[in-house]
């Protein structure tokens, strides 16, 4: 039923489209107007319409909904298919991850030993360089363990 309506629509008021006919003029402040009552009193220029092209959408939304269907089975094989590569992977990312972990122990536990460095009293040589390495290992914890 709601076909048969879309197409007496269609039917009535294509048809009336393409009969319309468009006038246009520029007024005194040089704005362009379009109307379809034609103009009587101003100097105007009838607009020719064409006739409005109809693109088959059927033919689209099968070829979409193709594709969709590749896209999820693509993606299905690739997160079940191979268990081994993301097995290795895993292990790979865990073993970064050990480094990286024994790295920043390593930066505190330096950390720590100069901190004990300053505390116990220092020349003013020993205590600037002191000073030097603490701030360049406290860089280092900073940007690779704590925002990295």
């Amino acid at each position: 039923m709601p076909w048969r309506q879309a197409a007496v629509f269609a039917f009535l008021v294509i048809p009336s489209v393409s009969a319309a006919e468009v006038y246009t003029w520029i007024d005194e402040q040089g704005v362009a107007h379009f109307t379809d009552i034609k103009p009587s009193e101003r100097e105007h220029e009838h607009v020719e319409l064409r006739r409005p092209s109809l693109i088959p959408m059927r033919e689209n939304i099968t070829r979409g909904k193709r594709v969709s269907t590749i896209n999820e089975q693509v993606n299905r094989s690739l997160e079940s298919g191979n268990g081994a590569e993301r097995a290795s992977s895993e292990k790979q990312r865990a073993r970064e991850r050990e480094r990286k972990n024994a790295r920043c122990a390593g930066y505190r536990q330096k950390l720590d030993r100069i901190q004990q460095q300053l505390r116990a009293g220092y020349s003013n040589d020993q205590g600037n360089r002191l000073r030097r390495q603490r701030r360049e290992v406290s860089q280092k914890l900073s940007r690779e363990c704590m925002l990295g």
